[in-house]
């Protein structure tokens, strides 16, 4: 497309203006080629006929949607109007002072304080590619960062700009961030020592100028050295060209150097006394500006701040003492008063006070310096000449030598800095930053300024180079064709300066040149007379000795390990001179300055001033067009134009020019070959684009020209809709219209028709018609109203039998809960008193001989299993008796429902009969009717003609028969009634037989009671029952369905009857057919008939009813009779239910026996226990007895073992009784056998040959189970014997061997008590095993929480058992330090810091519930109580264990944090949950070359993913409720805190697609808490600064009502933040409105009252405070077993 075709209405252009360097207009005329005028409309509303040249157009302005972007080298036209408005824009009305152009970081300053260089900006900006979030000085720096470690490549910053630009401050921010992300390991604090570098050569080397109040007044270069790990290890500095002849000369309103005035302002304090200082304007160096003080600086609060930096550098106080002489000296040197003694001589008052204090401080010759200050030595071949100088040269030669110890001492202290600065290790790679002076020009310009502009003319060709090498690449990965662009280079000026004979060289050799020259030649030489230089030679103070010796130590080492060559050879000066000049080592420097940067890859600051003024956030136009043609930013801007400046993805493309593409090209499946098609179908010239890998490569105005057709076409679809719906509008206010005069001309040609039509006879029909409506709407209404009656009744009737039922059941159940409570209780006591028992006779048993204990350990094992197993025998025989009763109460219910169903059948029936009542009256109601309707017919019949009688008789005839039919199906239906409640009545006694069966078989079964008392051995009674328990709940679940189709039957035959008279209703309102009835009759039928018709059809319709009647009490008969086979049914079947429950009761009568016999069996089995148990007891009685009498072992062994003996034969004797009670066992099953018979014959009569073979099968089974549990006693009692058989054998062992026993001290044990038993050399293996080898996953899935916990502290009460105080605290030392060891050694696994929180928090817990303090027990039960710690108070190491859980807690919450942060700006902010909805704008951005997206794509489900492992783990680990609330509270406001911190950084994401797709992910998250039940955790709280900013986002920003709004809802947000996000709402289309500044200035005038942090960035370091509650354990201590898992063998439950 031309260029030309570009300048059409509506579009604008820039023209050039004297003030603002470029105004803005919008084009009035479309262009015609070879037209020498455009006409356009300025913004102030000016039309103008702007004349132009066609080979020249004026440039055109972007569209409103780019202006404002990142990067100036996406802007679709690329110029200077386009660069100087995009940064106004940024600048003035979005506060942003940062913008990229290419490479090039473009600074402009702000001149006010800014809240964006934080810790937490640098956090936000590291790890992130330069590009994806907003400019800023430390994404260049994190681009550096990155690249080193990438690429194990040394990097250098360059940060350039004017005087008062910003560049030191820019530097600072540089080295502060490699500081904060590289911090090393050690204590060496190497990252402070370079920061601290700054304020001291800030104090030595900068000024106030009239530009800049901190204006640096030299070059510096710092290397910051970084190790392998990336970690800053030293730093190294270099300086360039100090400004000397500020020492001495200060031009109106600006300063010397800022240590001058520290220390003139320090001069009063007690250590600076001995320099004899005064004020600043006092002294001639420091007054000659006019000014000494500076607004807002303290000058002494920074002499403190440089005296702290020199000491944090090593540079104690001797040091800085000798410096402040030297500054001081030079002071009193500019003081020394010179006076002229004529024309040629001049001399110098041996009494001057200053030249006394300058030689006193410097230990000079006081003499010959006055003289050799006012003389000058002349040296010839043959003489030596002394010759006087005139008042004028010997002050230049005082200022000489006083700038000439200035130099000295600056770069003595950059050296004191590098040499503190030094590291002893290895440097692997560096980050150079340079901080240098821009291109200036002025009316004059100095030597210095010469200088200056030469170094720059070096470092922009460096510069066009790289830019080159970068565009190179570009192309290359995308495979672009590469064509060489023309630039300027400014190699001829560089040539011009530094080549053979240059201007430097001719300086040299001085001569003459034309550069505003005067001085050049003074400043190059800088030249101090010999004879000074001896003198100072001579200095007794040897730091100023040191200064002018002949070979001095290098005042700038650069030791740099990095091998570099120059591209270009340095240029060697051909001054054959010994003395170097300035010049010459300006360029040596300069050269060396370049080597290092060609071997670094370089990353450009381009600092600029926006006015002279220094206010704050104003933009002169014309000074910073100035700059940028200065800075080398216009000339990449007219490079990057000249190829393919806009670059954008396919995906970008296609999203932003859909609709630009037609149906046939969104068919393609290929994105890429859309792209393709779409764009050469709309630019013709192919010339302008360029397809690669990846992107699309525009020439400049492309886009701008896409932007176009995507905003007419946006414009003509408006317009269309604007179209259909004005036409819609219109047609529907057409058609109301033309509706409206419809109904007039209705109305008004009805009125005129009723006019003419009336008459008597109409009157007299329509009077008629209305008395017929009248009794036909009343007859309706009136039947209407009594089936509503009826409904009512019924529902009444039903709602309160269902309430009194409802209150029935409730007290039923109340009463049956009483009996529950008396047996439970009941059943508790007695448990208790079993417990109770068990405890005394256990506390009885103790063992007191260890090797005994040793030996029996086996028995006592079996012993012990024995016990549990009867204990838990006897628990389930108490359970079993719960079941029965509970099946019990079950039987009684269904009993209770069997009644309800019987009254349910008399409510149906009685239902029935007020149904059939109802009909009756209806019919009643009809047959008056009918009376009524046959006298009316009789009066009419006797009006009429003889065969109009015939007739009407014929009628009257069939009405009487179908009357006749009538009453005959009624008798029929009486009769059919009588019969069924005939059968219902002997239903009914069936029923009551039934019953009666019922008792007498409950009779019998007493009697069989009886019989069964034999049952005493049946141990395994209770496991068989137990299997019947869930048929017994088949049995109840199948009859309360069988309720549960009753009730629906019932239900469904109400709706059929309501359906049924509906049904009646609607035939009778429907029957009335005039049209049939007229049809039937004949014409000469009709004539006859009144006018009305009224008897014939109400005698039509008499039959319709009659008609519907019988079919409706045929279809109520047969429903009548369905109701009675079902009832037949439902009798047969309680029938069945009757007897199969009366075989239920039966078997649970048998169980019940069983049980009792079984409690009486165990009461036996218990008694025996008894007796073993005190056998042990009366062997360790024996045994202690032998240890304090040894001479007496023999006699207490006999009596021991005669004793055992005895009691044996008791065993034996009572193993007699039980094989007696065994044979009685099978005889009585033998009578069961019997028995059953008996029960068969009597089952024949009542049951079912089926339900016989059941209960003969589990007779048969059940005889079998006792069979089978008989033997397994026999073989426990054979277990017996043979334990009394060992116990035997080892009392004779015992006998043989207790002599070689040593006495020692019982150990004292309690069966089951809540300790485990262990000894003091375990620790370790407890330590080890349970807390530093122990695997958390698989292991808590099967445990209870906090298992490892619990036993722990059960440990902990056995030494506290043992009362050894020793012994606990080794055990708490060494389990504290076990799990803090653990927690180190896996500091980042999750799943184990969350298992050892849980426990530790379990641990603190368990000391606290068992502490026996009153605030702790009052949960507790009364045996835990029991287990309370009884000797030590354990109050210090709740402290320490209390400290370490927060220690776990903090680094848990850390862990979780490092693994969601990478996952939540790509999830929260970045993831477009809400598909089809794009929340940002294609922008063009360049990325670097070198910067990778290396990120994983991660959505919103992967932070509920990852939330969701957090969770299930936290739960699985047993972590407390209320620590899990606050971990994911702590883990919200992070995901708030990032998301918010990363919004205010990124301009592009400000939009208000954006902030809905926030808002939806924010919905995301509050639906992830309910679903956890989470939501009283005030985790949705921290998101609400999140949520308000997504409002914001969304919310319209345009009325003072607007930010009222803004003001009243946004008060989680601080005003500095509320601005920040106006500031940066982009829209992302033509259409949206961008907020204005005055806006903006309204919303933050009504927000200063706010008293808020005025802090932009949210700390997301922040940790809320933790609380640990307590909640007591659930776990009795003494029902606690060791899984084998664990490895704790060694250990014994005590």
């Amino acid at each position: 497309m031309a260029l030309a075709e570009l300048y059409t209405r509506y579009n604008r252009v820039w023209i050039p203006d004297n003030e603002e360097v470029w105004q803005s207009a919008e084009i009035t005329k479309n262009y015609k080629a070879g037209d020498h005028f455009l006409h356009v409309q300025l913004e102030d509303g000016t039309a103008l006929n702007y004349p132009v040249d066609p080979a020249a157009l004026p440039p055109l302005r972007n569209p409103d949607i780019l202006v404002g972007e990142n990067d100036l080298t996406a802007l679709s036209y690329l110029h200077e109007p386009a660069v100087l408005h995009n940064l106004k824009v940024r600048f003035v009305e979005s506060k942003l002072i940062y913008t990229y152009s290419g490479i090039i970081l473009v600074a402009i300053n702000p001149y006010k304080q800014l809240p964006i260089y934080g810790d937490a900006i640098i956090h936000a900006y590291s790890g992130q590619n330069m590009g994806d979030m907003d400019p800023h000085i430390f994404a260049v720096a994190e681009e550096a960062y990155k690249q080193m470690a990438r690429n194990n490549k040394n990097q250098s910053i360059i940060v350039s700009g004017e005087s008062g630009a910003g560049k030191t401050v820019s530097a600072r921010y540089t080295m502060r961030y490699f500081a904060t992300v590289s911090k090393s390991s050690s204590n060496a604090h190497v990252e402070d020592k370079v920061l601290a570098s700054n304020p001291i050569t800030e104090a030595i080397g900068n000024a106030k100028t009239t530009r800049n109040d901190n204006s640096s007044r030299f070059g510096k270069y710092t290397e910051i050295s970084f190790d392998q790990r990336y970690q800053i290890i030293g730093a190294n500095m270099r300086t360039y060209l100090l400004e000397k002849s500020r020492v001495v000369f200060q031009s109106e309103n600006e300063r010397n150097y800022h240590i001058f005035y520290q220390l003139c302002a320090s001069a009063r304090q007690p250590e600076f006394e001995h320099l004899r200082l005064g004020s600043a304007e006092q002294f001639n160096y420091t007054r000659m500006g006019g000014t000494t003080l500076i607004e807002g600086v303290d000058d002494r609060a920074n002499m403190v701040e440089t005296q702290k930096t020199f000491a944090l550098l090593g540079l104690k106080g001797d040091f800085q003492m000798d410096i402040f002489k030297m500054l001081a000296a030079i002071l009193h040197l500019g003081n020394v008063e010179i006076a002229a003694a004529g024309d040629e001589r001049s001399s110098i008052s041996l009494e001057d006070k200053h030249l006394s204090i300058f030689c006193e401080l410097l230990d000079l010759n006081c003499d010959k310096m006055a003289q050799w200050l006012c003389h000058r030595k002349i040296i010839t071949t043959s003489e030596t000449v002394i010759k006087p100088m005139t008042r004028a040269q010997a002050v230049n030669a005082r200022d000489a030598l006083a700038k000439k110890i200035y130099s000295h001492l600056f770069d003595f202290i950059v050296e004191r800095i590098n040499q503190a600065l030094q590291f002893p290790g290895k440097q692997h790679t560096f980050i150079g930053v340079l901080d240098i002076y821009g291109f200036e020009t002025f009316d004059v310009n100095s030597f210095e300024q010469f200088c200056i502009n030469y170094a720059n003319e070096k470092l922009q060709q460096q510069f066009n180079l790289h830019v080159f090498k970068l565009e190179q690449e570009e192309y290359m990965k995308e495979d672009i064709p590469w064509t060489l662009i023309d630039f300027y280079d400014n190699q001829p000026v560089i040539d011009l300066i530094e080549a053979k004979m240059g201007i430097l060289e001719l300086l040299d050799e001085e001569c003459l040149v034309e550069y505003k020259c005067e001085g050049f030649l003074e400043k190059n030489r800088d030249t101090v007379h010999e004879v000074l230089i001896e003198i100072l030679k001579e200095s007794k103070f040897h730091l100023c000795a040191n200064f002018f010796q002949d070979n001095p130590v290098s005042v700038s080492p650069f030791n740099s390990t990095i091998n570099i060559k120059s591209a270009r050879p340095v240029l060697k000066s051909p001054n054959k001179q010994l003395r170097m000049t300035v010049g010459s080592k300006f360029r040596s420097s300069l050269s060396l300055l370049m080597v290092t940067l060609n071997a670094t890859t370089p990353h450009y600051v381009r600092c600029i001033k926006p006015n002279d003024e220094k206010l704050p956030f104003e933009f002169d136009s014309k000074r910073v067009a100035q700059q940028l043609r200065a800075c080398g930013v216009l000339e990449t801007i007219r490079i990057s134009a000249q190829s393919y400046p806009s670059r954008w993805t396919y995906i970008e493309f296609f999203s932003r020019y859909s609709i630009l593409m037609t149906q046939q090209e969104l068919s393609i499946n290929d994105k890429k070959q859309i792209c393709k098609i779409v764009l050469q179908r709309l630019i013709q010239d192919c010339n302008q684009y360029q397809f690669g890998r990846t992107k699309i490569f525009f020439r400049a105005g492309q886009v701008a020209y896409l932007e176009k057709l995507r905003s007419d076409t946006m414009r003509h679809a408006c317009i269309m809709i604007q179209k259909s719906v004005r036409g819609w509008l219109q047609q529907k206010k057409f058609l109301r219209i033309k509706q409206a005069a419809v109904v007039i001309q209705q109305y008004f040609r009805g009125q005129r028709t009723v006019r003419q039509a009336i008459s008597a006879r109409v009157l007299k029909q329509t009077w008629a018609a209305i008395i017929i409506q009248k009794y036909c709407r009343g007859y309706l209404v009136r039947r209407l109203c009594q089936l509503i009656l009826v409904a009512a009744v019924t529902i009444q009737a039903y709602t309160r039998g269902f309430l009194a039922r409802k209150k029935y059941r409730k007290m039923l159940e109340e009463h049956k809960a009483v009996i529950l409570q008396k047996y439970a209780r009941a059943w508790l006591a007695r448990r208790r008193f079993q417990n109770i028992r068990r405890f005394v006779l256990n506390i009885q048993l103790s063992y007191r001989v260890q090797q005994l204990q040793k030996k029996t350990e086996e028995q006592s094992r079996e012993n012990h299993g024995l016990l549990e197993r009867l204990t838990s025998l006897a628990s389930t025989h108490m359970n079993d008796m719960d079941t029965i009763q509970k099946l019990e109460l079950d039987l009684e219910k269904l009993t209770a429902q069997k009644r309800m169903y019987e009254e349910k059948g008399k409510k149906c029936k009685e239902d029935s009969e007020q149904k059939i009542l109802k009909l009756e009256n209806q019919n009643k109601e009809l047959q008056e009717q009918k009376e009524t309707l046959e006298i009316k017919l009789q009066e009419k019949t006797e009006e009429m003609k003889e065969k109009m009688d015939h007739l009407t008789k014929q009628l009257f005839n069939d009405v009487q028969k179908e009357e006749n039919q009538r009453m005959i199906l009624e008798k029929n239906f009486q009769n059919q009634k009588q019969d069924y409640e005939k059968e219902i009545e002997l239903l009914k006694g069936e029923i009551k037989i039934l019953k009666e069966e019922k008792i007498q078989l409950q009779h019998q079964i007493q009697q069989e009671i009886v019989v069964q008392d034999g049952l005493k051995m049946e141990v395994g009674e209770l496991t068989k029952q137990a299997q019947k328990i869930p048929e017994l709940q088949k049995e109840i679940e199948l009859l309360q369905t069988q309720k549960l189709d009753v009730e629906k039957q019932a239900q469904s035959q109400k709706r059929e009857l309501r359906e049924k008279m509906s049904e009646v209703t609607k035939q009778l309102l429907e029957s009335y057919d005039v049209e049939d009835v007229r049809s039937r009759l004949s014409v000469e039928d009709l004539e006859h008939l009144n006018e009305d018709g009224e008897l014939w059809f109400a005698y039509e319709g008499l039959k319709k009813a009659t008609r519907v009647l019988e079919s409706h009490f045929q279809s109520q008969k047969e429903i009548y009779e369905k109701e009675i086979e079902g009832l037949n049914f439902k009798v047969e079947h309680l029938s069945q239910d009757i007897n199969h429950l009366q075989k239920l009761f039966r078997e649970e009568n048998d169980i019940n026996d069983g049980i009792r016999l079984e409690v009486s069996r165990l009461t036996s089995e218990n008694l025996v226990i008894p007796d073993l148990k005190q056998q042990v007891s009366e062997l360790e009685n024996q045994k202690l007895d032998l240890e304090n009498r040894l001479q007496e072992q023999s006699v207490k062994l006999k009596e021991m073992s005669n004793r055992l003996h005895y009691e044996l034969e008791g065993d034996r004797t009572q193993r007699r009784t039980n094989e007696a009670q065994n044979e009685i066992d099978i005889k009585e099953k033998e009578k069961l056998k019997v028995t059953t018979q008996e029960i068969e014959g009597l089952s024949n009569g009542l049951m079912q040959d089926e339900i016989q073979d059941e209960v003969k099968s589990k007779i048969n089974q059940e005889t079998t189970r006792l069979t089978v549990e008989n033997m397994d006693l026999e073989e426990k009692l054979d277990m017996k014997d043979r334990i009394i058989k060992k116990l035997e054998d080892q009392i004779k062992t015992l006998t043989k061997t207790i002599e070689k026993t040593e006495a020692h001290v019982p150990t004292f044990s309690k069966e089951y008590v809540g300790m485990m038993e262990y000894r003091k050399e375990d620790e370790e293996r407890i330590v080890q095993n349970l807390i530093l080898d122990l695997k958390p996953r698989g292991v808590v899935v099967n445990m209870i929480p906090g298992l490892p916990a619990h036993i722990l502290f059960m440990c902990v009460r056995y030494a506290d058992y043992l009362n050894d105080a020793d012994m606990l605290k080794s055990f708490m030392n060494v389990t504290i330090d076990g799990i803090k060891q653990v927690v180190k050694e896996h500091s980042e696994d999750f799943e184990l810091l969350s298992f050892w929180l849980s426990n530790t928090y379990y641990f603190l817990n368990c000391l606290k519930q068992y502490s026996g303090e009153e605030e702790f027990v009052k949960c507790n039960t009364p045996h835990q109580n029991k287990n309370c710690l009884k000797h030590f108070d354990l109050s210090e190491y709740r402290q320490i264990l209390s400290d370490l859980a927060i220690r776990i807690y903090h680094q848990f919450i850390t862990v979780m944090e490092t693994n969601i942060q990478p996952m939540i700006v790509p999830g929260m902010l970045e993831y477009e949950s809400l598909q089809g909805i794009s929340g940002l704008k294609p922008t063009g951005f360049r990325k670097r070359s070198s910067s990778i997206d290396d990120t994983d794509t991660y959505t919103m489900t992967s932070i509920l993913q990852q939330l969701s492992y957090f969770y299930s783990t936290m739960c699985q680990n047993g972590l407390d409720s209320e620590l899990l609330k606050q971990a994911v509270k702590q883990l919200f406001f992070l995901i708030g805190a990032v998301t918010l911190n990363s919004l205010f950084l990124r301009k592009d994401m400000c939009s208000c697609r954006k902030g809905m797709q926030i808002r939806c992910n924010i919905s995301y998250l509050e639906e992830w808490l309910k679903d956890k039940n989470l939501q009283s955790s005030n985790a949705k709280e921290t998101l609400e600064p999140l949520s308000q900013a997504a409002w914001l986002l969304q919310v319209k920003k345009i009325t003072d009502d607007d930010a009222k709004e803004i003001c009243e809802h946004c008060t989680s947000l601080s005003t500095v933040q509320i601005v920040k996000i106006l500031n940066s709402y982009t829209p992302i289309d033509d259409f949206e409105k961008r907020v204005t500044p005055s806006f903006v200035r309204k919303v933050q005038a009504m927000l200063n009252h706010r008293e808020d942090v005025p802090q932009l960035m949210l700390d997301t370091k922040y940790l809320f405070q933790v609380t640990f509650p307590f909640t007591p354990s659930p776990h009795a201590l003494e029902m606690i077993q060791v899984p084998s898992s664990f490895k704790l063998g060694f250990l014994t439950r005590v």
